[in-house]
């Protein structure tokens, strides 16, 4: 973990589960600068996500996922910060252990079948590039099933993203204040229903 006192607080999970939103939100009720890793990427590049992976395939994309992932914790690292990350930014063993010993993170998880009406309703869906053949109502389930581990196994605390963002940033809050240093192998999970929180 950065020194000084300052820390880093990654945001973890499927599409759709809120990284973004929730991220912006505590990055502002805590007064800290927030980056979103695909966002940046695609700023850098003038490219989409979906323009990458066409052109190159996911493999380069997630290459390039790796280094937006360690050059935007650089920046922010020395006076702490939100990151939210890709969807599959935990398919790299590197990037989870660089996520878990750089600061604190935190997997919003949802059942697929919540994540999979987000995504439908979602304007911008059209600009995310399908992860698998299935058809997309198939997709999220599948890909829930890959990579629900790996969230869990990098995740610090882990959060019920079926919650308003506001609710999982008044949990995110108690937890800073509860737990200042969660260590490697501490973790807390708070679900939907839960008032510990």
């Amino acid at each position: 973990m950065p020194a000084g006192g300052a820390e880093l607080i990654f945001f973890v999970g499927p599409r759709a589960c809120g990284k973004t939103t929730t991220g912006g939100q505590l990055a502002r009720q805590l007064a800290l600068p927030f980056e979103d890793t695909d966002v940046c990427l695609q700023r850098d590049l003038g490219m989409s996500v979906a323009q990458i992976v066409a052109e190159r395939g996911w493999g380069y994309f997630r290459e390039l996922e790796s280094v937006a992932l360690r050059e935007v914790a650089g920046r922010l690292a020395a006076g702490g910060g939100i990151i939210a990350t890709g969807g599959g930014m935990v398919l790299k063993a590197e990037n989870r252990a660089y996520m878990r010993s750089m600061g604190r993170v935190f997997f919003l998880s949802a059942p697929a079948r919540l994540l999979a009406a987000r995504l439908a309703a979602d304007p911008q869906g059209t600009l995310r590039p399908p992860l698998t053949c299935a058809p997309a109502k198939d997709e999220v389930p599948l890909v829930l099933a890959e990579r629900d581990l790996l969230y869990r196994e990098t995740a610090h605390h882990i959060l019920d993203a079926a919650c308003s963002p506001e609710k999982i940033c008044r949990r995110i809050a108690a937890i800073l204040r509860n737990c200042p240093n969660p260590g490697k192998q501490f973790f807390t999970v708070v679900k939907k229903n839960s008032d510990t929180l």
